[in-house]
């Protein structure tokens, strides 16, 4: 399988020119491109070719003195912005023939400088690890890097990456072996919520941390100073910085919980079993900022690529199976519920169930049932075949997925 490991960069003031230029270089390729490919299909004539627009947009405009400065940064950095294009227009013709799973993708759009994220990509010819900690990015030198933790091959591809606070970021894809764990004796069923942010079956309780919520006074500050300043101004530059970091605080914060919690519940049972909840639907509802703060797909991404990396079980319960109106106890249907009951008694059998647990439980029995009945389709390391799972870094990534790959949400963090 395919894994993605993240590390924080810290580029010297000629580094971090060197990589806005590429950023720049590899934006101009990318829109050039999609500009002569939208003006064919408008002008009735055939696809533009890759072939082509790399050696009108890339060989032909280093030569021009409109684009001569595209010969400053690396090759490789032209080329993938292109195949990135390619991979864009491939994964919208999918998502209209119905080849590709998901909502509905639109056609690739132009990039703006004005992005605060910016990122490219590259292979191994235009990067090595150094011996002295660094990597070598061509036509940027050494970078220095925060070496969290080692990385358990060498890798096969690069992407360097601006977030909108200003850091830069890292990632390696390697090609790995599965971890296997040790088999456990135990499932888990779990119900994801906003009271608690999940309810095992074993009727363990995680709380929800909130960190947006605690976060929300301080980002109300800083919000009120940004809107104060004069729009276009150097002020006005640096609070939106603020601004930025303090997101990135709350996203840095929730993204290692869920690493935490999500490697614990892979530990700790042989099978892991989550409904399949429609977070898209619910971010439209009045509950929006607090789904949002949970972050449920994201965790539940990680459960699914640590199930495949540690082989172990995971399956999705559908959504419209009612969790919380059947009883675990007797299996009756006691028909739906408001939120606010948190506790409720079984008209046949007058068990008294906390809804969560209950629902949890729930889930676990419907997972099992699925997963018997041969009607789900279960990740695991080994025994039915799995895709390759290609984990992506969360911190905005250049262009897309390459053929053959699948995304998962999150990085890492074992």
């Amino acid at each position: 399988m395919q894994l993605r490991y993240n590390y924080r960069v810290y580029p010297d003031a000629s580094q971090r020119r060197a990589l806005a230029s590429a950023f720049g270089c590899a934006r101009v390729v990318w829109n050039d491109c999609l500009r002569d490919r939208k003006e064919a299909h408008a002008a009735g004539l055939p696809y533009v070719k890759s072939a082509e627009l790399s050696r009108l947009r890339i060989t032909q405009a280093k030569r021009t003195e409109e684009r001569t400065w595209l010969a400053n940064v690396s090759a490789v950095v032209l080329q993938q912005s292109l195949r990135d294009l390619d991979t864009a227009y491939k994964n919208y013709f999918d998502s209209v023939k119905g080849k590709r799973q998901g909502r509905k993708m639109r056609p690739p759009r132009y990039k703006s400088k004005k992005d605060t994220r910016q990122s490219i990509r590259l292979n191994t010819n235009a990067f090595s690890l150094q011996g002295n900690g660094t990597v070598y990015v061509a036509k940027v030198g050494n970078l220095k890097v925060k070496w969290s933790r080692r990385l358990p091959a060498a890798p096969t591809s690069l992407t360097v990456t601006k977030d909108s606070s200003g850091r830069y970021f890292v990632s390696f894809v390697v090609d790995t072996e599965p971890d296997i764990l040790p088999e456990a004796e135990t499932d888990a069923g779990i119900d994801l919520g906003l009271s608690a942010f999940a309810v095992l079956s074993d009727g363990r309780k995680i709380n929800s941390p909130r960190f947006l919520r605690r976060a929300e006074k301080k980002l109300k500050r800083l919000q009120r100073e940004l809107s104060r300043k004069a729009k276009g101004s150097k002020n006005r530059a640096r609070a939106r910085i603020k601004v930025a970091r303090q997101h990135a605080k709350v996203a840095d914060r929730r993204r290692d919980f869920h690493h935490k919690v999500s490697t614990q519940i892979i530990r700790d049972n042989q099978a892991v079993y989550v409904e399949d909840l429609a977070v898209s639907g619910l971010g439209r509802t009045r509950l929006a900022k607090s789904v949002h703060d949970a972050g449920w797909s994201a965790f539940v991404g990680m459960l699914e690529y640590k199930a495949v990396k540690h082989g172990r079980t995971f399956a999705k319960v559908d959504r419209a199976f009612p969790s919380s109106q059947v009883c675990s106890a007797c299996g009756f249907r006691d028909g739906p519920k408001p939120l606010h009951v948190r506790e409720w008694a079984c008209a046949e059998c007058g068990t008294v169930h906390d809804r969560d647990h209950n629902a949890a439980r729930n889930v676990l029995f419907e997972g099992r049932r699925i997963v018997a009945a041969g009607r789900a389709e279960t990740l695991n390391a080994c025994g039915a075949p799995v895709r390759r799972a290609h984990v992506p870094a969360q911190r905005g990534e250049a262009g897309s997925p390459r053929k053959g790959q699948t995304t998962q949400a999150g990085i890492p963090g074992l």
